[in-house]
């Protein structure tokens, strides 16, 4: 398979790149924290759970031709969590997600990578129109969605609760 964007990108703090067997320990970090997983999966994960997880986004490259990158930051070595493209066949649109370890929440890690994803987007697949789809309660992620240009789109039901769709910038 082709990728219709680059396998790995890179950012002053960050690499993005895809997974490899070890990161689940890290994905893990994430998927175990009830906290941090209460507007994505809505409970914690076994670390079966988040091996099968990273194996679907590993996997979700080799369907669509792009897919979530781990976040590497250059200084630890550490994956922060995952950030990239990411569309489901039961998602609304493309999207651009993110996920990082609760360790790293507001250290402008996620918007760093984030950005990156969006530069990648709009070169490489100036067609796709992303959005990032967040529970109506996550604020943090609002937020986020909103400091990198991201524009409040719309309200919709999905899986039984409340959700909204952020429209990135296009390429145009």
């Amino acid at each position: 398979m082709k990728f219709l964007v680059p396998s790995e990108l890179e950012t002053e703090r960050l690499i993005l790149r895809q997974f490899q067997d070890d990161d689940w320990k890290y994905l893990h970090e994430y998927y175990s924290d009830s906290i941090a997983t209460k507007y994505t999966t809505g409970r914690s994960f076994t670390e079966g759970e988040t091996w099968r997880t990273m194996c679907g986004m590993v996997g979700h490259w080799q369907i669509r031709g792009y897919g979530p990158y781990a976040v590497v930051e250059k200084e630890s070595q550490e994956v922060l969590g995952p950030v990239g493209f990411w569309y489901p066949n039961d998602w609304p649109s493309p999207e651009i997600k993110w996920a990082l370890s609760p360790k790293y929440w507001g250290k402008g890690f996620a918007k760093e990578a984030t950005i990156a994803v969006q530069t990648a987007g709009r070169e490489y697949m100036p067609e796709l129109s992303l959005i990032s789809f967040i529970n109506s309660e996550n604020t943090a992620s609002i937020k986020l969605a909103e400091s990198v240009g991201a524009s409040f789109e719309k309200t919709t039901e999905f899986r039984g609760g409340i959700w909204h769709i952020h429209r990135h910038p296009s390429a145009t």
